[in-house]
C-alpha cells in the first residue's frame, strides 16, 4: 500500500499541526492495534475520499511504518522503518503507550507523529499549534465554545441555552455558567477593541446626540 494521488501526500500546508497528517498512538492503543504480530492498514480521507494510506506492522516495543511518498509529482520513494513504542505505567494499573520520535538525536516521547518525509514529532517538523496564532479574543471565544459544548448547547444554542444537561449537578452547572459568561465577555470585548483598532479610522461614526 502506498500514497494515494499525486503531490506531497504527507503535507497539506505549512507550519501548523492541523495542516499535516498525523499518527496517534493513543487511538491505535485504544483500538487494540498494537498487539505484537498485528498488521493493519491505515488511511486518511478528505470529504470521504481516500487521500493516502500506509501499512503498519506491530511488533514487541515498536511499529514498522511502510508506505510510498512523492513530492510535487516526482518519483515515488519507498519507506519502511521502525518507530519505538514506550510504555509508561499508570498510577491505577496498566500502562500508556507513547511513540518515540524516530529522528536521529531526538527520541522524544510523544502521542502524535506528523508527516513530512518521515513521520516525526512536532518539534522536529517545527510545527506550531493553531492556538499560538490566536488573538486574545479568539482564545477566549474558543474557551467559551468548549464550555458550550460541555453544556450541550453548541449544536442549537438558541434552543438549548439555559437548559441544564441531564445528569449534571446544579453546582457544576452554575459554575460553568459563570465561566461561560466571563469568557463570552472577554471574547466580545476583545473583538470590539480589535475591530476598532483596525477599522476605526475607516468608519464614519455618527455624531453623538446631545
Amino acid at each position: 500500500m502506498g500514497g494515494i494521488g499525486s503531490g506531497n501526500w504527507c503535507q497539506k500546508g505549512k507550519n501548523l499541526t492541523t495542516q499535516y497528517r498525523n499518527l496517534d498512538v493513543r487511538r491505535w492503543a485504544r483500538d487494540g492495534l498494537l498487539e505484537p504480530g498485528n498488521t493493519f492498514g491505515w488511511q486518511w480521507s478528505e470529504n470521504g475520499t481516500p487521500t493516502a494510506s500506509m501499512r503498519v506492522q506491530a511488533k514487541v516495543g515498536q511499529v514498522r511504518l511502510i508506505y510510498r511518498s512523492r513530492e510535487n509529482g516526482g518519483a515515488w520513494e519507498d519507506f519502511d522503518y521502525p518507530v519505538r513504542l514506550l510504555a509508561q505505567p499508570c498510577h491505577l494499573g496498566g500502562y500508556r503507550e507513547w511513540f518515540s520520535c524516530p529522528v536521529k538525536g531526538c527520541g522524544r516521547r510523544v502521542a502524535l507523529l506528523y508527516c513530512g518525509r518521515i513521520f516525526a514529532c512536532r518539534q522536529c517538523h517545527q510545527l506550531a499549534y493553531p492556538s499560538t496564532r490566536e488573538t486574545n479574543f479568539q482564545r477566549a471565544q474558543r474557551r467559551a465554545d468548549k464550555l458550550m459544548e460541555r453544556l450541550q448547547w453548541i449544536d442549537d444554542p438558541d434552543l438549548m441555552r439555559g437548559t441544564k444537561p441531564k445528569g449534571m449537578h446544579w453546582k457544576t452547572f452554575n459554575r460553568l455558567l459563570d465561566e461561560l459568561a466571563y469568557w463570552e465577555h472577554e471574547a466580545n470585548t476583545g473583538f470590539a477593541k480589535s475591530f476598532l483598532a483596525r477599522y476605526g479610522d475607516m468608519i464614519d461614526w455618527p455624531l453623538a446626540m446631545s
